[in-house]
């Protein structure tokens, strides 16, 4: 079917069973041609019944059509579910056929899909096949015969008391007993009550859990908690599980304790073993007694009974000031909110605790609001990107604080797709005038960012001004490598002064500190120590002589640390009168020797040459075998994940899913945006003139004044900055989404707007640079949108291949789970600068509860428990897209070794510790083996299990809370113990050891190159078929670019690249989880990022002048950049000479995109949001109106006003 539907103009060879292109002279019953009148394609329909239960084995009837070229053949049939088992298909009369069906095993979910396909059993060919039917299973999910009666009739599912399950109903077959159909159920079980505590007035809520409380929330008949009635919550009701009632006042006379009963329809009864009991809170004392008005003080209230009832049942106030309530137990912990009354200080105001309806304790006078902090001054006003200056903050006030934070902001490139950055740091010591903090480190990238600095007290915030972050200074190579103890040391560079002074620097020679005398901006004077200073060996110990030894010259500024060279040290006072003839006499035999030296040097400097140049050769032959062999095992690994592509299975989003995460993940509430989410808090009376006042405003925005004078009049606006002008345009995209020609109307008027300004300023090349307006992000999310489709057919399945190749070549070696760094990666940053000793290591694993059948899994035995969890998830869920895959943290992994079991686990009390370090267990440390058998379970949550995961998860912290943790490598300890220095000398070697390490990326980098070329070449092929969008929009900047005279063929390239790589394609190879359901860990994202930026690097114009000092992820593609840059003006040019997309054609492409997918989007949220932007703005949106004489004749003004009266009933002129 797909073949002749096809719009390439295909025939189907029935004989041959291959899709053909079309061709006149092949004849004969066996072709069908391509759109055949009467779709003759021979294929098998109409499967009865549809709905078939788990362990039953049920005849399936279904129907055959068109296959008279089929005559006197048998067809055999099977499913993906069945991988191993086939059936032969009965031929039973006319068109109809049946087979005796299949026994299935399934318990992963209580229905799956079954997609039956149908063979030709002489030629083992498939034959279309829509036998699509249901399989369920009656268990899941119905654990007690409530649960079971309660299940659709269709299923036709029993409780079999034989059996104590919930099964179909021919299989529970027992003559001795009634029709299963008439089975009754077991009276109530109560497992639990929540709480356990009550106050006396009532007035809380009490869950009940257990199982047969009912099928129906009419079926509760009475419930009482201690002899007392409570009143059933009906629309709480959880059918057999759950029972959720609001307890009444207790007699003073009656016993505060006792247990619940609940009473069903017909008599039943469940009363508890656990008892509940009615008792009266009673606060007595809070601390601190006295905060800042803007609140974020965390006050914690003590007294006695604190924790009856439950956390969501209690509110704090402090005087009307809401406390927001963070810990509840014997003592209740809240945030205070902010206090806004005029009156600071304020009176002692009274804490009040609120338990449900009816019951309250307080604490009369026990806190007072006083006046915000002050801050009057910082010092110094700036620092390194490396940062670790000390910051010192002066004001009043701050003796109220509980938590003083510097926090700067750094923003990021819109187009990447990316949030902004934080980076955090607390204070170091305050007193009640005093902060002191250390400048957080910052990415020092920092060319491309802009950042703000804030002190952040508690709830109070203010930005610190002036506040600069400097580039890292560079240093000079030493041009003095002698010292003596009278030596100045001169170091030269740039960049000293910008954000250090003499005092602040620290310099050492050896393990010699030295006096920074002078700090220039290009030089550092170093005045030499009292003493002599010694290199420090490998175990610490000082050596006895050192003249000839290189001792390390290090600067620190901050927390910024470099190496500048290496000095000798010597001694003066070895001269004496004896040197002359100490120097004479060698001289003399130094003359007497040196021709036969000279040649023998000679001879000996060849041999030391020809021995380099052999070196030299063998390292470049071994890496050139190493990358062979690597790609030919990664090939032959990836084979089944091609496999696995040939029959559709990579993940793609849905379109929804998609434009979500590329339009609004990025957000700064993620995935928790109400875009995304869908949910508006609307009162269920408003929701119909809400929804008519929005269709109201949908009108008016497809009003090409009203929308431009809207979008205007935002962005004159100094608040509306770049994060809400990129989340604006993408409201705007989706609430206009069915209406894509009108969008892109609007979106062409903005572009040459925004031409005509770059043009007129002198610097068109800037254009499209960054998201600085609406229209450069409404014209990225009209490319994502026109390209989804290309993705899914075509540059989606090398991107996916791209990105597997790349996580299974990083997983075949150590991953550090800590520092995130791996042996094998792209990205120098992220390289594991230690060569770990491991071994591959097959596991046997078992899925519990899902059969016999055991998956083999590769591991390696330096894995944590985590990421054998990660491995052993993805290779039996490797059919499942992510999001449908359990996570590590529901499973639980179980080793037999033997007649006992044992949990593993990340920490544990067996856990090697090392001082204040802790290793994360490992395969090793448990010592399993390769082929061990091991077991994966779900975590099941009922209260024993709840239990003991909480034993183990507060065990589990108080380790990570007693311990540093570490997995491969232990964090270098000199950036968080100033106090204690280690060997520097050590510490270059580790330097010049990870040098050495650098011949993996070249590796790496030569396996994944094909990877990397089929994406490249998939992208950057005008050969193929090319969206329409891209030569459309790529016209467009042609014809704009010739209308103008200082526009050059560089500009117009520089406008391509900024609105179709940079904007599109660099944020898709960046973040596949934008278009896959796939999740990308940090080691990933890394090399994934050394491609995106080999990809910016060939779209640009400029060339890279690399030396020995460019970073190594600019010098590993250097050879590759030429041919890269080449692709992409071929691309340019190729489109360039493609026959022209007509406005009508681009139009028909955008109707049809709109009309396929603009129902399942939220198109009303987005008008909702939009409306905020329209009522935050609303004057001067109301004055722009008025303004232009257009918008007076539409009455543009008046429709604005009648909707923002309908929908926030604000008062109008009308």
């Amino acid at each position: 079917m797909s073949c002749v539907a096809s719009p390439w103009g295909c025939q189907w060879n029935t004989q041959e069973h291959t899709c053909q292109d079309v061709d006149g002279t092949v004849l004969g019953p066996q072709i069908i041609k391509h759109r055949q009148v009467g779709s003759p394609c021979p294929q098998f329909e109409n499967p009865d019944p549809v709905l078939i239960p788990v362990g039953f084995k049920t005849t399936i009837s279904f129907e055959g059509i068109n296959l008279d070229v089929y005559q006197d053949r048998t067809f055999t049939i099977g499913t993906e579910l069945m991988r191993n088992l086939k059936e032969d298909v009965r031929f039973e009369d006319g068109p109809f056929y049946s087979f005796s069906g299949f026994n299935f095993s399934f318990d992963k979910s209580q229905e799956t899909n079954v997609l039956f396909y149908v063979k030709d059993k002489e030629t083992g060919k498939k034959i279309d096949s829509t036998l699509n039917v249901t399989l369920y299973n009656c268990s899941l999910g119905r654990e007690d015969c409530s649960l079971c009666k309660n299940a659709a009739p269709k299923y036709n599912c029993v409780w079999c008391a034989k059996r104590k399950s919930c099964v179909y109903e021919k299989l529970c077959i027992d003559q001795a007993t009634e029709d299963p159909q008439d089975t009754e159920c077991p009276d109530p079980q109560i497992t639990d009550i929540i709480p356990r505590y009550g106050p006396v007035k009532g007035g809380i809520s009490v869950t009940i859990k257990g199982s047969n409380l009912g099928i129906h929330k009419e079926d509760i008949k009475a419930v009482s908690v201690v002899g007392v009635p409570c009143i059933h919550q009906e629309d709480r009701y959880a059918v057999s599980t759950s029972v959720v009632c609001e307890i009444g006042p207790l007699d003073p006379l009656s016993t505060n304790r006792g247990p619940v009963e609940v009473e069903l329809e017909g008599g039943k009864r469940g009363t508890s073993s656990v008892f509940f009991t009615y008792r009266d809170p009673i606060a007595s004392s809070v601390h601190p007694d006295k905060g800042s008005k803007a609140g974020g003080m965390v006050v914690t209230i003590s007294g006695s009974n604190l924790d009856t009832a439950t956390r969501e049942d209690i509110t704090v106030t402090v005087g009307g000031v809401v406390c927001t309530v963070e810990t509840f137990g014997a003592n209740i912990t809240c945030r205070m909110g902010e206090y806004r009354a005029d009156k600071v200080p304020s009176d002692l105001l009274m804490v009040t605790v609120k338990y449900g309806k009816n019951s309250t304790t307080a604490v009369p006078t026990a806190f007072q609001f006083l006046e915000n902090p002050t801050i009057l001054d910082h010092h110094p006003k700036g620092s390194f990107v490396c940062g670790g200056r000390t910051i010192v903050v002066t004001g009043s006030g701050f003796g109220l604080i509980q938590n003083a934070i510097m926090r700067v902001q750094a923003s990021a490139d819109e187009w990447s797709g990316m949030s902004p950055t934080e980076y955090l740091q607390e204070a170091l010591n305050k007193n009640d005038t005093v902060l002191q903090f250390l400048s957080p480190a910052v990415n020092r990238s920092y060319e491309t960012q802009v950042f703000r600095t804030f002190i952040q007290l508690d709830n109070w915030v203010r930005e610190l001004k002036p506040f600069d972050y400097h580039p890292d200074p560079a240093f000079d190579s030493l041009t003095k490598k002698i010292i003596t103890e009278t030596s100045i040391i001169i170091v030269t560079g740039r960049g000293f002064s910008k954000a250090m002074t003499a005092k602040e620097a620290q310099a050492f020679v050896g393990d010699i500190p030295y006096f920074v005398n002078t700090l220039q901006d290009d030089k550092l004077f170093l005045d030499p120590p009292s003493s002599q200073p010694r290199a420090l060996s490998n175990h610490h110990r000082r050596r006895r002589d050192t003249s000839s030894d290189p001792l390390d010259l290090l600067i620190k500024f901050g927390n910024g640390e470099w190496v500048v060279g290496s000095v000798h040290y010597e001694r003066k006072n070895e001269v004496s009168l004896l040197i002359i003839p100490a120097v004479i006499v060698p001289m003399l035999l130094i003359i007497l020797i040196s021709v036969y030296c000279y040649r023998r040097k000679s001879q000996q400097a060849e041999r030391e040459y020809e021995k380099v140049k052999h070196q030299l050769e063998n390292l470049e032959e071994s890496v050139r075998d190493r990358c062979k062999k690597e790609f030919t095992d990664l090939m032959i690994e990836m084979e089944d994940h091609t496999n696995d592509l040939s029959e559709g299975r990579i993940p793609f989003l849905d379109y929804k899913t998609y434009t979500d995460r590329v339009f609004f993940l990025p957000s700064k509430d993620g995935a928790n945006d109400v875009m995304i989410t869908g949910k508006l808090d609307i009162p269920e009376s408003r929701k119909a003139i809400v929804a008519q006042a929005l269709n109201q405003f949908s009108n008016l925005l497809n009003s090409k004044t009203f929308l431009i004078n809207f979008i205007k009049t935002l962005e004159g606006r100094p608040d509306f900055n770049a994060r809400a002008k990129v989340y604006f345009a993408s409201l705007l995209t989706v609430a206009l989404h069915g209406k894509l020609e009108y969008y892109t109307d609007i979106m062409r008027t903005l572009l040459l707007e925004l031409m005509g300004n770059y043009v007129d300023s002198k610097n068109p090349k800037l254009m499209l640079r960054r998201s600085e307006t609406v229209v450069e992000r409404m014209l990225c999310n009209w490319m994502s949108i026109c390209l989804y489709q290309f993705l899914k057919d075509s540059a989606g399945e090398p991107l996916y291949k791209l990105f597997r190749a790349i996580k299974h070549q990083i997983e075949k070696g150590p991953v550090d789970a800590r520092v995130k760094k791996a042996k094998y990666t792209l990205n120098d940053t992220g390289l594991l600068g230690d060569d770990v000793e491991y071994c591959v290591l097959t596991l046997q694993v078992l899925v519990h509860g899902e059969g016999p059948d055991v998956t083999p899994v590769k591991v390696l035995n330096c894995d944590t428990v985590s990421q054998v969890k990660e491995k052993i998830i993805e290779a039996v869920y490797r059919n499942l897209p992510y999001s449908q895959r359990p996570k590590v943290d529901s499973v639980t992994l179980e080793w037999r070794p033997g007649s006992t079991g044992q949990i593993l686990s990340d920490l544990d009390l067996t856990s090697q510790k090392e001082g204040r370090w802790r290793r994360i267990n490992t395969l090793a440390h448990y010592n399993v083996r390769d082929n061990a058998t091991l077991v994966l379970s779900r975590v099941v949550h009922t209260q024993q299990n709840y239990d003991q995961n909480q034993d183990n998860q507060e065990e589990r912290n108080s380790l990570l809370d007693d311990d540093k943790v570490f997995h491969l490598v232990r964090p270098d300890e000199l950036d968080e113990m100033k106090s204690k220095r280690g060997s520097l000398k050590d510490k270059s070697m580790t330097k010049a050891i990870t040098e050495i390490y650098l011949t993996r990326l070249l590796s790496v980098k030569g396996t994944l190159q094909q990877f990397v070329d089929d994406f490249f070449r998939s992208v950057l092929c005008s050969g193929a078929v090319v969206p329409p969008a891209i030569k459309y929009f790529f016209d467009f900047l042609d014809e704009q670019a010739l209308k103008h005279e200082n526009v050059d063929e560089e500009t117009i390239h520089i406008w391509k690249t900024n609105s179709l790589p940079l904007r599109f394609w660099v944020n898709i190879l960046k973040n596949p989880h934008f278009i896959f359901d796939v999740h990308v860990t940090e080691v990933v994202d890394a090399s994934l990022s050394v491609i995106a930026q080999t990809f910016m690097d060939a779209c640009t114009k400029s060339e890279h002048k690399l030396s020995r000092d460019s970073p190594s992820n600019k010098l590993l593609y250097a050879k590759e950049i030429s041919t890269y840059k080449k692709m992409v003006d071929d691309y340019y040019k190729g489109i360039r000479q493609m026959v022209s997309v007509s406005d009508q054609d681009m139009n028909t492409h955008l109707a049809e995109v709109s009309r396929t997918h603009t129902d399942k989007l939220n198109i009303q949220v987005a008008l909702y949001q939009l409306y905020q932007y329209a009522s935050k703005y609303y004057d001067g949106i109301i004055q722009s109106l008025d303004e232009d004489p257009a918008a007076q004749s539409k009455q543009l003004t008046l429709r604005l006003q009648q909707i923002a009266a309908a929908l926030e009933n604000k008062v109008t002129d009308l």
